[in-house]
């Protein structure tokens, strides 16, 4: 009894040596901001550059294969073709360092929320509560904490750069040929129907396996080991089998009707941009560059569709952290050097 006093006593001491408390935001974005404040802004210019940068080869690619096929001269086709690679350097060269900034970003946020966990720990205030929040607050530093913190580094890089290469290059392809443009936004348009429908399935069963998890680590760190004396264990892991499999049938779904709905949007190019090259009504190249527009709008289409289901199952994440916080110990103590980024008011 003595030795528990003294415990809570330094504990105590300790929490009074804190100087002030911090609050996990309540919103996902607020976590954002408060854990990497100014970054945002600067990998939101990068991807500003790069979305420019990568809209101007379609020009390139059309202006070349247009002088082939008119009998151009081979100097300016060799011209352009040194542009095209300097600015393919360019945007490589820009896309590297975005992809390491926007990843460094995110695995300080994941240090930032491991670190405040183990700072959390100190203000348990009865033995009972400690010991039921140890299995959750395993469960956070080890398995939750990195896609909560991963997704601050693209949180807002990627929605800005995906959509920015989406506008510019359907506004690129309206100037070329309005009527072709119009089969390249119709392949979409679905799926922003179903893929919100779907993602939501799936949000529901990432929520009840985290839940199922926690269960077993509470379990786990009561007994002090990993036995399974009934059973339970054993039919929590396999309905976390289960709901993976299950998720695995929405997730690899969805990818078989948006690959299927692109390579419509192909199959109508051809068609379309076939009959307008025949009939005169357009040239070669812009065939080619809608082909190539297609394949340009298909990859940040589904790199936007990855970011949507990232945001909204890591909202599922960070909500129940945020509860655990609320529910078991609050998140306090900002010690020196915890913080990684300048603080941002969320």
């Amino acid at each position: 009894m003595t030795i528990l006093k003294k415990f809570r006593g330094s504990k105590a001491a300790t929490s009074r040596q804190i100087p002030k408390e911090i609050v996990l935001p309540r919103t996902l974005y607020g976590f954002v901001f408060r854990v990497s404040g100014w970054h945002q802004l600067a990998v939101a210019m990068l991807s500003i550059v790069l979305f420019t940068a990568g809209t101007i080869p379609l020009e390139i690619q059309r202006r070349i294969v247009n002088a082939a096929t008119e009998n151009g001269s081979y100097r300016t086709i060799a011209i352009l073709v040194l542009i095209y690679v300097l600015l393919a350097l360019i945007e490589g060269a820009v896309k590297l360092g975005l992809n390491i900034y926007s990843s460094w970003i995110g695995e300080a946020a994941v240090r930032w929320l491991r670190l405040q966990v183990f700072e959390a720990s100190q203000t348990s205030l009865t033995d009972g509560t400690m010991m039921a929040s140890e299995g959750v607050q395993l469960s956070i530093i080890l398995a939750e904490a990195e896609p909560v913190g991963g997704f601050v580094g693209t949180s807002v890089s990627e929605p800005l750069l995906q959509i920015g290469i989406l506008t510019a290059v359907c506004g690129y392809l309206v100037y070329l040929q309005p009527l072709m443009t119009i089969i390249v936004v119709t392949i979409f348009l679905p799926q922003s129907g179903f893929v919100p429908i779907m993602q939501a399935a799936i949000n529901r069963r990432v929520g009840k396996r985290i839940g199922i998890m926690r269960n077993v680590s509470e379990d786990i760190v009561q007994m002090g080991q990993a036995i399974d004396t009934n059973g339970l264990q054993a039919s929590r892991i396999g309905g976390v089998f289960r709901i993976n499999m299950s998720i695995y049938k929405i997730k690899f779904t969805m990818n078989f009707m948006m690959n299927l709905m692109t390579q419509m949007g192909y199959a109508g190019i051809f068609a379309m941009g076939g009959y307008f090259v025949v009939s005169g009504k357009t040239e070669i190249g812009t065939v080619v560059a809608f082909v190539s527009g297609l394949s340009k709008i298909n990859d940040p289409w589904g790199d936007l569709v990855n970011w949507y289901r990232d945001l909204r199952v890591t909202q599922v994440k960070y909500g129940l952290i945020y509860n655990s916080a609320q529910v078991g110990t609050a998140i306090a103590g900002e010690l020196p050097g915890s913080t990684p980024f300048p603080a941002a008011r969320s």
